[in-house]
């Protein structure tokens, strides 16, 4: 079998398998959302944190909850690192430098999941199960409810009542995020994937000298690490290591658990607005983007130039043999057009188009599917930018769902679109000027530009993955990038849940024969139109800079 047609089985598989979940998946977690009953282990939890779950929030009680639960969450992360020299299971490692401390509570909270440390050479047991895997269930169910809120904000009206943040963190991660990891993470240590709290020993001989390595509950934290879209290792090859992906079928699993949310919540989204086929319009435009993103990195990765490209089948430097480039193109698109980071293959080895799909995955927004929650949220943010431009081109007010876009909305959305971006090229631009920062790339010319452009684009897009080459572990890129990843989670969360509360308080508007159609093939199209141009040719002066200018001169 030809390595391609390899490649695209597996595609057609991933496709098969997401197809299967999405109806179930996405009605469960509509009956999640909607439920009026909390269970005993929830009700425990709520009395330990003195909530009240039946408290309806308006947009500024819920977005209040979100900021100081998350502001909690990095102190005691970040406490927790700086005091592993005398925690029990430490292996001996001594506590986390202050700026690296930060930059790692801050990522992780934030559902972005960079590292800049080695995690079998940096983090013991207890950081790594009670902090990091902590916080890779807590912060996705963040994001979920953050959804959800957008969505009863399109649902709902003549009410400004979001619902109640803390039982829809809390159903997130009891009613889906564990059951699904505990089921996952049982077929990856049949994958052989280890999981286990044994030290460090010694694995053999290498070269005349012994390796060494630590294990660990790799597996529980591998399979919420890409159902959450999180992206942190327990290693440092990350998925690419054979402790946690260790069988072509293994990976395979793990593109399905990245993607299995985020496509699911779009049938979640038409379930609750009471119009399946807007949840279908959506899953729409997020699969072309998905499936056209695919096939071009599958394309730039199998390319061949020159006979040592012929000899291998394709561009494999910096690929696993046991995944193959289709494999591993595969899950590079599905890691970067999601907020997970998660990375099987070295993202600098790829040829210079194919860093460039990766750079513009991640700088639409991740929306196509986008992380758990964020995804969703950020492009229902999109499709009323889409209506708002429709309405522009016919001279009609737009709507969405039953909702006028208004003024006070259309800010709200701009406000959002604008935020990330401000970010990415500001911090690019601030590294590229200063001295210290650009020692720290091992590339001069476009790629080097391009490293620099990906630590900012990954972490400001809450996304994790790195372009490697660059040595991030320094106080500015810990402290920049930290503060990206911060600045890049919660400030579009205010104006996401600003508009759901704005969108809540207006009175449907009935439909007549001038509404356009958002649940149709037209409107998808334009959605996809709108988010290349609004998004993607906002960075087209920087990756021109970059990963298009290292491409077209290979």
């Amino acid at each position: 079998m030809s390595p391609v047609l390899a490649g695209v089985l597996q595609l057609l598989a991933l496709i098969a398998a997401l197809a299967l979940a999405y109806r179930p998946l996405g009605d469960y977690m509509a009956r999640v959302y909607s439920s009026e009953k909390h269970y005993k282990p929830e009700k425990w939890i709520y009395k330990a944190i003195g909530a009240n779950p039946s408290a309806e929030m308006r947009w500024p009680a819920y977005l209040r909850a979100v900021l100081a639960f998350s502001a909690v969450s990095v102190l005691f992360l970040y406490a927790l690192q700086r005091a592993q020299g005398v925690l029990p299971g430490s292996l001996g490692f001594s506590a986390i430098d202050p700026d690296q401390a930060f930059n790692t509570a801050a990522s992780f909270v934030a559902n972005t999941n960079w590292q800049s440390y080695y995690g079998e050479q940096a983090m013991g047991h207890v950081v790594q199960t009670g902090g990091l895997a902590v916080q890779n269930f807590v912060s996705a169910a963040v994001g979920m409810a953050v959804a959800v809120a957008l969505v009863r904000g399109f649902a709902r009206s003549r009410t400004g009542d979001l619902g109640n943040f803390w039982a829809d963190m809390v159903r997130g991660v009891v009613r889906i995020l564990l059951p699904i990891s505990v089921i996952g993470a049982i077929i990856l240590v049949a994958c052989g994937a280890i999981q286990n709290f044994s030290g460090i020993h010694e694995v053999g001989q290498f070269m005349g000298g012994s390796q060494q390595w630590n294990g660990g509950a790799v597996a529980s934290q591998e399979v919420i690490k890409e159902l959450g879209t999180n992206g942190g290792g327990y290693f440092n090859a990350n998925s690419a290591h054979p402790f946690e992906n260790p069988t072509p079928f293994s990976n395979l699993f793990e593109i399905f658990l990245i993607l299995l949310i985020p496509f699911a919540l779009t049938r979640t989204f038409g379930r609750m607005v009471g119009n399946l086929r807007q949840g279908y319009a959506i899953l729409a435009t997020m699969a072309t983007i998905w499936i056209g993103f695919t096939a071009l990195m599958m394309w730039t990765e199998f390319a061949h130039h020159g006979p040592a490209f012929d000899v291998a089948g394709g561009a494999m430097e910096g690929k696993e043999t046991r995944y193959g480039i289709g494999a591993s193109a595969i899950f590079s698109v599905a890691t970067t057009l999601t907020s997970t980071g998660a990375v099987n293959s070295f993202h600098s080895s790829y040829t210079g188009l194919g860093g460039g799909i990766q750079l513009l995955g991640m700088q639409l927004g991740e929306i196509a599917p986008g992380g758990v929650g964020s995804g969703l949220y950020g492009m229902l943010v999109m499709a009323i930018i889409a209506v708002f431009i429709a309405g522009l081109m016919v001279g009609r007010t737009p709507e969405y769902l039953g909702k006028k876009i208004g003024t006070r909305e259309i800010k709200f959305a701009a406000c959002y679109i604008l935020i990330t971006p401000a970010l990415v090229l500001g911090f690019t631009a601030a590294a590229m000027a200063l001295d210290t920062p650009a020692n720290s790339m091992t590339n001069t010319g476009a790629h080097g530009f391009s490293e620099i452009l990906y630590a900012y684009t990954s972490g400001a897009n809450n996304n994790g993955s790195a372009f490697a080459g660059l040595n991030a572990d320094t106080p500015w890129f810990n402290s920049t990038i930290g503060l990206a990843m911060l600045l890049g989670r919660f400030l579009p969360m205010v104006f996401v849940l600003a508009l759901a509360g704005s969108l809540a308080e207006q009175k449907p508007v009935p439909e007549t024969a001038g509404t356009l159609r958002t649940d149709k093939p037209l409107y998808t199209g334009l959605l996809v139109g709108t988010i290349l141009i609004v998004t993607g040719l906002t960075y087209f002066p920087a990756l021109a800079l970059g990963p298009l200018a290292e491409g077209l001169a290979s």
